[in-house]
Parts: C-alpha cells; structure tokens; sequence
C-alpha cells in the first residue's frame, strides 16, 4: 500500500474530513487553524480559533462542528511536537460550530454537571444528534478522567453517557448504527457499546453495557479512529506510528505504517470515489497522507453540505 503526501508542514494536523471535490478539511491544533485543503496544494485557513481545534464532522447547512479542547502546551522531542499538559491559557473545552463565512460560535461549553473538559472527536449520528468523546484534562501531578458524550445538533441538550472513561479519543458508530466505538489512548483499548436509540445505549450488561473490541498490549497507544463499510475499526496506533485495522469481531486484519517514522499518527477518514481513498494525519511531522485502502469508507451524514 503505498502512502503519498497530499499536504506537509502542517501545525499537528487531526479531525480530517474528505469533501466530494477531492479537497480535505483539517483542523491544526497548534496554530489553531481550520483548514481546506484542495489537490493542487491549495491551503485555505477557514477559521481560527481560541483554544485548540481536536476534531471536526460536517454539519447540515455547509457547517462545521467542531470539539476544543480549550488549549494545549507542547513539547519537542528529537525534532517532532506533541501535546503536553494543561496549558495556563487553557479556556475550557466546548463543541463549536463553524458557519460557512467562517464565523464561530459555541453551542455546548457545559453539561447539566460539570464543564466539557476537553472534548477529542465528533461523529454525526444521522438521527439530529452527534457523539463525541472528552478526553480529560492531564496536568503535572494530576488528571480528570473523561467521557463518552452525546449532543443535538440544535442546542437543546448534552450530557455524559459514559463516565469515568480514561483517555477516550476516537469514536466511531458502526454500519447499520447498532454500535458506538470509543478508543482509549493511554489503555490501548478500543471500547463499544450496543445502541438502543440516539443517545440512548445499553447499559444492562455487566460494566456499564461496555464491550471490550481489542487491545494490542505491549507499549501501544490509540488516538482516533473511523469505521469502513465492511464494519471494521481503523484506528490510529501510537508509537508505532500507523493505522491498526479490527474487525467487528475483535480480530486484528492489518497494520499500515506512514512511511516516514512519527509516533503521533492521529486520525483516518475517507473519502474519494466511492470513499475508497484514506486520508491519514501524521501529526508529529505535519504531513497529511493519502492511499487506496483495502475497504470502502461509510459516506458520513452531511456529506453534501459543503460544497
């Protein structure tokens, strides 16, 4: 499988999402930027923000959600950038809509409890609503746990569905919709649940309705993830620095590795003919990769808002 550039020297690019005209939206965690990205090298910043943008789903109307995680620090090692604690000019996380002139604007910033601590991914469930993930706030000598959370796409409501989580990043909402991902990263373990309606899961089982999917053990982290047309989970593997692919099942079918070695490889999306192209953030070096995958991608809800 080979892996081609399709952009560089982006500021720790995650949240792809791939638009029908070939052109790719990412969200720069560093500069802050939400970004369009076009095939013939094109950058064209959308918005920028206060905080810092960590993932982003088409919305209806030409919108753009996206989850803040209120701001990170950063640290260097051996020549490559990754988040570190809990910055001084932290703002608090909040899910946020960008309108097509490039306004911004909050739509959730607390639940009923407590504040949004530091939302991570975002995933339109076709049905008014969208899940996303709050990671948790890490600082020097201590960290809040986080959560598996649902929204309206109207403003009428968000809670917590699933809490304490610890490190939940990714999520992702299976085929026929029965089913909610959730990864975590520090664990190394993707999670599901089985969905009763939109924002309602089942929690009749032992551990709170939680299955565990897989976890590949050893020094392995997981950051985002995306789920294909045949059900599998494609998720962001850490340090080893590529795509690990889970079947519903549990059982691990491949690992793909960025050609050029980064510990921080964050996210896949797809999109392209027929969604069979993968979009893949390899962060630490700033690079946003291209392939053929193995499987189509789902087309997501909203697909066609922007054109």
């Amino acid at each position: 499988m080979e892996l081609k550039i399709f952009a560089k020297d982006l500021s720790f690019p995650e949240g792809p999402i791939a638009l029908k005209d070939g052109s790719v939206i990412v969200v720069e965690l560093k500069s802050r930027h939400i970004k369009r990205i076009y095939p013939n090298g094109e950058q064209k910043i959308i918005a920028t923000v206060y905080g810092a943008p960590n993932g982003a789903a088409l919305g209806p109307n030409g919108e753009i959600y996206i989850v803040n995680n209120g701001g990170m620090s950063w640290v260097e090692h051996e020549g490559l950038i990754a988040p570190g604690p809990q910055p001084e000019d932290y703002i608090g996380g909040r899910v946020q809509i960008i309108s097509p002139n490039g306004e911004v604007r909050d739509l959730y910033t607390h639940y009923e409890d407590g504040p949004i601590l530091a939302p991570n991914d975002i995933i339109m469930d076709g049905a008014g609503g969208f899940y996303f993930t709050d990671h948790g706030q890490r600082r020097e000598h201590d960290m809040d746990l986080g959560a598996l959370s649902y929204g309206r796409l109207d403003g009428s409501m968000v809670k917590r569905l699933v809490s304490p989580l610890f490190t939940p990043n990714g999520v992702g909402i299976s085929p026929d919709g029965k089913r909610v991902y959730i990864s975590e990263t520090i664990t190394g373990r993707v999670w599901w649940w089985e969905i009763l309606e939109p924002g309602i899961l089942n929690f009749s089982t032992n551990n709170n309705g939680a299955k565990i999917l897989a976890g590949l053990g050893g020094f392995t982290f997981f950051d985002s993830l995306a789920v294909d047309a045949a059900g599998n989970v494609n998720v962001a593997t850490m340090p080893k620095g590529g795509i690990t692919t889970i079947s519903p099942e549990g059982e691990i079918l491949d690992f793909v590795p960025v050609p050029i070695p980064d510990a921080t490889v964050t996210n896949i999306c797809f999109g392209g003919e027929d969604f069979g192209t993968a979009f893949i953030t390899s962060s630490g070096t700033g690079i946003l990769y291209e392939t053929q995958w193995k499987n189509k991608g789902l087309e997501l809800p909203f697909s066609d808002s922007l054109s």
